[in-house]
């Protein structure tokens, strides 16, 4: 799905890279754009070659949020028992993907542009990026389970502020709150995304990646340590006829880089709890 309306998608090297591409429209979201980034990382999931996704946005700015004059907010729900709003057609199959994801943040990243890139693995901000949840300012709710996802990250006092407030705040206060986990110069973000995304590739187990990001997200909601210790028991113990555990402790030895055998999602464990969960 390399040309499409809204969103480009290219892979080189291992590296999936989903594009929001409108910024002539300063990458103002729309529905369109919401089912084109779902769609492509179905297509990072599903692609063996694919090891690491990065998000990022074309020109000065990541999306300034809904594009009200592109049909960026539909609220032309036929049952809204069962439909699922633009935003959270993005978050949650960022949240779902069982490989790494890095969003490149520079500029504008307002609305749908602070929601979409919190259940990524690493968010890497220019020093010029500015993140608003501005829901409150415009009479509206907060989208892509954000409510969830947001004080995970930063704590509930913090997200109560910027939620509340509906405040815009800029990059060092979304990095002293832990939102974002490193800042660059804008010319610079996305080079050292695919830096990050590059170093994951080279010294870290597909297999293992895709189990350790499900868990912490899934482990951390269960009521007692006992049913996440069984599973780490269960997960552990096969490890013995695992050919990327032998490697693993191989290369340590050696004292070489390791070469990866397994392959996601064709060797995930069968026993993960969550392989049946459609949300």
């Amino acid at each position: 799905m390399s040309a499409v309306e809204h969103v480009s998608y290219a892979v080189s090297d291992g590296i999936a890279t989903v594009t929001l591409n409108r910024p002539e429209a300063r990458n103002g979201y729309t529905v369109t754009m919401a089912d084109e980034l779902a769609a492509a990382f179905d297509e990072a999931d599903r692609d063996r070659s694919v090891r690491v996704a990065v998000l990022t946005g074309a020109g000065k700015d990541f999306c300034v949020g809904a594009d009200l004059s592109a049909g960026g907010l539909d609220l032309s729900a036929d049952n809204a028992e069962t439909w699922h709003e633009p935003a959270g057609r993005c978050s949650m199959r960022i949240f779902a993907m069982n490989k790494p994801v890095i969003a490149a943040i520079r500029g504008a990243a307002v609305g749908a542009g602070s929601t979409i890139i919190l259940p990524a693995d690493f968010r890497l901000a220019a020093t010029d990026a500015r993140f608003g949840f501005v829901f409150s300012r415009r009479g509206l709710y907060p989208e892509g389970a954000s409510t969830w996802f947001l004080p995970r990250l930063v704590g509930l006092g913090r997200a109560m502020d910027w939620m509340v407030s509906g405040r815009v705040f800029d990059a060092p206060e979304a990095l002293a709150a832990g939102m974002v986990h490193a800042l660059h110069e804008p010319d610079e973000v996305l080079d050292k995304a695919y830096e990050l995304a590059r170093e994951l590739i080279r010294t870290t187990a597909p297999v293992s990646v895709a189990v350790i990001r499900q868990m912490l997200y899934r482990a951390a909601q269960t009521d007692s340590p006992f049913p996440v210790q069984r599973l780490d028991s269960r997960l552990i113990a096969g490890s013995a006829a695992n050919p990327d555990t032998v490697e693993g402790i191989m290369s340590f030895l050696q004292r070489r880089d390791p070469q990866w055998t397994g392959k996601v999602p064709d060797d995930l464990p069968d026993h993960l709890p969550w392989r049946t969960d459609q949300g």
